[in-house]
């Protein structure tokens, strides 16, 4: 029996401290939804916009896989390993926390806003060493087809994770189609979010910022309504 969550965008959690505009699709900080605690090994899926000049001050966390995901501006890292890197459209960033990790997240422009994604995964592996990533991706190779940015496997496209969790992003022309095949166990779940345009997934209609959660289900029909760009997150249901 295949199974759906709705998440529509404007019923997210939503915190405006001013400096930061942020929605939760996921309970966070203040935002406590027990409807809305995880979408399998899929923690948070917030959607922030950091004012210029400022950012997230130095924080620590500890086994969770945390992937950000910029969609406009440049966002500079720094991080208790010693990494000092900007991320802009078109990269990802992998941070595993495993046994502890101090890190901050900076506007690294005064006069422009920054958008970004900011994911935390649970990790099939407790207290690893913590690591530092980032990717510069294709932008051409998610047009009409579905671009792989994260897997398990260091040795696999994109970014990797200690997680069974395969991360996919689209950017379609209108009334083009494409089909996802899970790419790992039979537990595994799919959440669709759309990051503009409209999309139509197994049936069910997407707007700008709407989320689909899919499990028990072999694969995601998904059709362009307009023209749209959107990401797949493939995640463990039981971990």
């Amino acid at each position: 029996m295949a199974y759906t969550i709705l998440h529509k965008a404007e019923g997210r959690g939503h915190a405006n401290h001013g400096w930061l505009n942020s929605f939760h699709t996921f309970s966070f900080g203040s935002y406590y939804n027990p409807q809305a605690m995880n979408f399998g090994a899929l923690r948070v899926l917030n959607d922030d916009t950091v004012s210029g000049g400022m950012g997230f001050g130095r924080h620590p966390h500890d086994n969770m896989e945390i992937i950000s995901i910029p969609l406009e501006g440049d966002l500079e890292h720094k991080d208790s390993m010693g990494n000092t890197a900007i991320i802009r459209k078109g990269d990802i960033q992998a941070m595993s926390a495993g046994t502890g990790i101090y890190h901050s997240e900076q506007n690294a422009h005064e006069n422009e806003q920054v958008k970004f994604l900011q994911i935390w995964i649970y990790p099939n592996q407790k207290n690893v060493e913590p690591r530092y990533d980032q990717l510069t991706l294709n932008l051409a190779d998610r047009h009409n087809r579905l671009q792989q940015i994260l897997s398990p496997n260091p040795d696999d496209e994109g970014i990797w994770i200690y997680q069974n969790a395969w991360f996919h992003m689209g950017k379609f022309d209108q009334g083009k189609s494409t089909k996802y095949e899970f790419k790992g166990k039979a537990h595994n779940g799919v959440y669709a979010f759309v990051l503009n345009g409209e999309i139509t997934v197994n049936g069910q209609k997407l707007n700008t910022r709407d989320g689909l959660g899919s499990w028990d289900i072999d694969a995601l029909e998904i059709t362009a309504d307009t023209e749209a760009e959107f990401l797949l997150m493939e995640v463990p249901m039981v971990f």
